[in-house]
C-alpha cells in the first residue's frame, strides 16, 4: 500500500514539474516576449544575448541550463542535480515547441495585460515546480554555489543577480519597461508565495472550558476528529486547567460551535484558519483504536 502511494506521489510530482514548465514556457511566449518585458533569471540573460547576437532564446536557455546543471553536479552533488534535471530540458524544449507552433502569434499587445498575466503565469509555474521538490535550474544554481563557498545568503546573491540582469536589459529598453518589470516581479513573487503555502485550508480551534471533559467526549463522538489536551494555567487565578486543541474542516465549524456552546455557553474559544494540514485524518487515512473515550 505504501509503495503504491509513493509511486502515485512521484507520478503526481512529475506531472506538476512538467505542467509547471509548460505554463512557464507558454507564459514567456504569449506575454513576456510580445510585450518586450524585462525579466530576471535565465530568461533575462537570454533576452540580452538575443538582443546582442540574435541567438534563439530557447537555444541559449538550453545551453545555459546544461552548463548550470554541470556546475550544480560538481559543486552541490548528485541529489541536487537530479532535482534540476527535468526543468533543465523541459523548459527550453517547450519554449522551442511553442515558438514553432505559435510563430508570430500575439494574444494581446496590451503591455498592462501582458505584465499582469506574465506575473501570474510565472508565479504559478515556479510554484508548481518548487512545491514538487524540484528546482528550476539555471540562475537558481549560482546563489546556492556562492552560499556553499562563501556563506553568502541565497536571497542576497539572487537579488544582486536579478538586478544586474534587469539593468543589462534596461540599457536598450525604454524607462517605462523597467517600471513594468518591477510590477511583473512583484506579481510573480506574490503569486509564488501564495502557491508555496497553498493547500487544503482547515480550521484550528482551541477551547478553554470548565466542562472540558464533556466537550472532549462530544468532539470525539459527534465530530469524529482527533484532538490534543494541552495543560495550562489561568493567568488571573493561577488555577491549573486543560485546553483542547483540534483541527477540523471548514464546514464542520458551525456544528462544532453549536455543540460546544450547548455544553458550555461561557467557554472560551480561539478559531483561526490554517493554510495546510498533513497527518493522520487529513493527508493520511484515519486510524481508529478500540478505547473507551469517556474515561
Amino acid at each position: 500500500m505504501n509503495s503504491t502511494k509513493n509511486i502515485n506521489k512521484r507520478i503526481w510530482e512529475l506531472l506538476c514539474v512538467v505542467m509547471g514548465n509548460i505554463i512557464y514556457a507558454l507564459t514567456v511566449k504569449l506575454f513576456l516576449l510580445p510585450a518586450g518585458l524585462i525579466a530576471g533569471g535565465t530568461t533575462g540573460i537570454a533576452l540580452v544575448v538575443n538582443r546582442l547576437t540574435g541567438m534563439q532564446i530557447s537555444a541559449f536557455v538550453f545551453a545555459f541550463n546544461i552548463l548550470m546543471l554541470i556546475v550544480g553536479l560538481l559543486m552541490l552533488g548528485k541529489s541536487f542535480a537530479l532535482t534540476t534535471l527535468a526543468s533543465t530540458f523541459l523548459y527550453p524544449a517547450f519554449l522551442n515547441v511553442f515558438d514553432r507552433i505559435l510563430g508570430d502569434f500575439c494574444l494581446t499587445d496590451d503591455i498592462v495585460l501582458c505584465t499582469v498575466f506574465a506575473g501570474l503565469g510565472v508565479g504559478i509555474a515556479l510554484g508548481m515546480v518548487l512545491r514538487s521538490g524540484a528546482s528550476t535550474g539555471g540562475m537558481d544554481i549560482p546563489p546556492l554555489v556562492l552560499r556553499k563557498l562563501f556563506r553568502i545568503p541565497v536571497s542576497a546573491s539572487m537579488y544582486v543577480f536579478d538586478v544586474l540582469i534587469l539593468l543589462a536589459q534596461a540599457v536598450y529598453q525604454p524607462a517605462d519597461r523597467l517600471l513594468y518589470a518591477i510590477i511583473f516581479v512583484l506579481i510573480y513573487t506574490v503569486v509564488l508565495d501564495k502557491m508555496m503555502i497553498m493547500g487544503s485550508s482547515r480550521t484550528e480551534v482551541k477551547i478553554v472550558s470548565e466542562h472540558i471533559e464533556e466537550i472532549r467526549t462530544s468532539i470525539l463522538k459527534n465530530v469524529d476528529r482527533g484532538l490534543t489536551m494541552l495543560d495550562g494555567e489561568g493567568g488571573y487565578e493561577r488555577k491549573e486547567m486543560q485546553m483542547i486543541f483540534t483541527v477540523i474542516s471548514n464546514r464542520e465549524l458551525p456544528r462544532l460551535e453549536k455543540m460546544i456552546h450547548e455544553i458550555d455557553p461561557e467557554c472560551f474559544m480561539v478559531i483561526s484558519r490554517v493554510s495546510e494540514v498533513s497527518g493522520r485524518g487529513f493527508s493520511l487515512s484515519k486510524d481508529y483504536k478500540a478505547i473507551d473515550i469517556e474515561k
